[in-house]
């Protein structure tokens, strides 16, 4: 067997969303660690670069990689990545995925930004099949958790934008995805949905037991 191949894994690859490199997952990362968990930071130039592109590096930074079965947790935009990444590569590696406050419909939000000039600058790539565009139908047989953050306190501030109970960011709604294999609401706003332990707690009950626990 190679060195540093692992037959039995738990490892985890986590993918930040947009703006952000991957600092803001941190405590989510070290709560895994705590709990065994080898775990992964994969980095990539949200606004540089398209999902598409994104996920053609993600396959690089997988085969890098040397475990049998690699999860994966996904912010906002990251979930868009996989969602290609899984389109483009579809049979390497399992694991299962659960993906935080990810627009799986196209963002409000960008949607409205996007028709801003500096709006369009600051998103750059990230709306090319991505947040605004065509994203590829979930084909994947993968065990698939959606965990969608509501919290009252901002989504009344971007109401006329975003339809419905959101995150502050994304909307309950644009979180949905046909084929999924669980979604389920927490009372926290989009980036609280990275620090929360109970979403911690979810997310790791779904990656050990393909679901979530719905009280």
């Amino acid at each position: 067997m190679p060195k540093n191949h692992h037959s039995v894994s738990k490892a985890i690859v986590f993918i930040h969303g947009l703006w952000m490199n991957g600092a803001d997952m941190r405590l989510l990362r070290h709560r895994f660690k705590k709990d065994g968990y080898i775990t992964f930071q994969f980095k990539y130039k949200s606004t540089k670069k398209t999902p598409i592109e994104n996920a053609h590096i993600l396959s690089e930074f997988i085969n890098s990689i040397k475990f049998d079965e690699i999860h994966f947790v996904c912010h906002s935009l990251g979930g868009l990545v996989i969602r290609h990444y899984l389109n483009l590569y579809p049979i390497e590696h399992s694991g299962k995925i659960v993906m935080l406050g990810t627009p799986n419909k196209n963002s409000a939000v960008a949607e409205s930004l996007i028709k801003l000039p500096l709006g369009k600058k600051i998103l750059g790539k990230s709306t090319e099949h991505g947040l605004t565009g065509a994203l590829p139908k979930w084909n994947s047989k993968k065990k698939l958790g959606i965990i969608a953050g509501q919290f009252p306190l901002v989504s009344g501030m971007l109401s006329p934008v975003i339809k419905g109970p959101n995150d502050g960011t994304v909307s309950v709604e644009e979180t949905q995805l046909d084929g999924a294999s669980d979604h389920i609401t927490l009372c926290l706003p989009h980036l609280g949905l990275l620090f929360s332990k109970r979403a911690f707690l979810q997310t790791k009950h779904f990656l050990e037991h393909s679901f979530f626990i719905h009280t």
